[in-house]
């Protein structure tokens, strides 16, 4: 279990093709995870994530505590029992809620409290307990708990945020027992390219089966993302898969698999989907918008998914017009299939020798140009 193959690479980037073997089936790289936050991605069936050829979603720590408990999920046989989900899970361990919720909480090098969203009553959240929950939640990877600060921050800031993710990451190994699931430890640092460096040496000599970039996506512009990524590339082992994680525009997937990232996900494709917004050809389209009233292609017709197979633009708008809950169920898994379709398009290119040439970051028009 939980091995990791590099098959193909790209000559002129450091984009590659790989496989990872989970306890419930081996993960094609590079890929793009939906995310279901409560064990649901939103509006969307199990049955229609298998119909999108999705390998594997991420639910989260934090909230399925919350709701309904870890113990329920448990006594279930375990979440993909429990979500009728038989392929690979990735569970968050609850460390972005640190970020997210920050004004609800209180963090020290003991853990964090929170105040229940829901009640407001106080919930207590240290490694050994994120780690227990993720262990009864059953999935087949869990990450480390760790401290994502926010975007801007002081040096000093992301390095004590930093420091304490480390310390965090060595009590997580050792509550860490599963043997039937895998531990990825979370690289810190911010935008400071010297606490990054810290971050790999600290979280790679814990020898784990893969490793997460965390800290990018919390208010900091596209360029800087693109900074960590490239300055990270040279650093990060080789034999590990690489989860960069809450990013999901095709812009920012390339450039990341361009230096050498396999793993992303993202609420984009299911929020865009639950506002009447399409993903088209690396575009955002508002199906509110009048010009689609008419309309009567397919929303893509690059695209064999059931919404764009079945469904005419101008239908989709006078769903969403109309605000019923159809409409916002097909964007959203039209949405899903754009960047499930856009990940096995960039696998393709880097297996036929192409993805310089097709997906190349410093080409600006030919991601918007190609048809996946």
């Amino acid at each position: 279990m939980f091995d990791f193959q590099i098959h193909s690479k790209c000559p002129n980037t450091g984009a590659r093709v790989g496989s990872f073997s989970t306890p419930h089936g081996n993960l094609n790289t590079p890929q793009f995870m939906p995310v279901g936050t409560l064990g649901t991605v939103k509006g969307i069936t199990a049955k229609q994530l298998n119909e999108l050829n999705a390998q594997m979603i991420l639910a989260n720590t934090f909230h399925l505590h919350i709701q309904p408990g870890e113990e329920i999920v448990k006594n279930a046989g375990g979440l993909h029992d429990f979500m009728g989900w038989d392929q690979p899970i990735l569970t968050d361990s609850g460390g972005y809620q640190v970020f997210s919720l920050s004004k609800l909480s209180k963090i020290d090098d003991q853990g964090v409290s929170f105040k229940n969203p829901r009640n407001g009553r106080n919930i207590e959240l240290t490694p050994e307990k994120a780690i227990q929950i993720q262990m009864d939640l059953g999935a087949d990877v869990a990450m480390a708990f760790d401290q994502c600060p926010p975007y801007p921050a002081t040096e000093f800031e992301v390095e004590t945020a930093s420091i304490r993710t480390h310390h965090w990451l060595e009590r997580c190994v050792k509550a860490h027992t599963r043997k039937d699931q895998a531990l990825f430890g979370i690289v810190q640092g911010g935008c400071y390219p010297h606490l990054r460096e810290e971050s790999i040496r600290r979280v790679v000599s814990f020898d784990l089966p893969g490793i997460a970039i965390g800290g990018v996506s919390v208010g900091e512009p596209p360029s800087e993302i693109h900074k960590i990524v490239r300055h990270l590339h040279p650093l990060l082992p080789e034999n590990l898969p690489r989860y960069l994680m809450g990013i999901g525009t095709v812009r920012e997937m390339a450039i990341a698999v361009a230096n050498g990232i396999d793993l992303f996900d993202c609420v984009l494709p299911t929020r865009l989907g639950r506002h009447g917004s399409a993903l088209v050809r690396g575009e955002r389209w508002n199906l509110r918008n009048a010009c689609f009233k008419n309309d009567y292609q397919p929303l893509d017709i690059s695209c064999a998914c059931e919404t764009c197979l079945t469904y005419s633009r101008a239908y989709l708008h006078h769903l969403i017009r109309n605000d019923e809950l159809l409409g916002l169920t097909l964007l959203s898994l039209h949405n899903l299939s754009h960047l499930i379709r856009f990940s096995r398009s960039m696998t393709l290119a880097i297996k036929d020798g192409c993805f310089s040439e097709d997906f190349a970051p410093w080409q600006k028009d030919s991601i918007a140009r190609h048809t996946w």
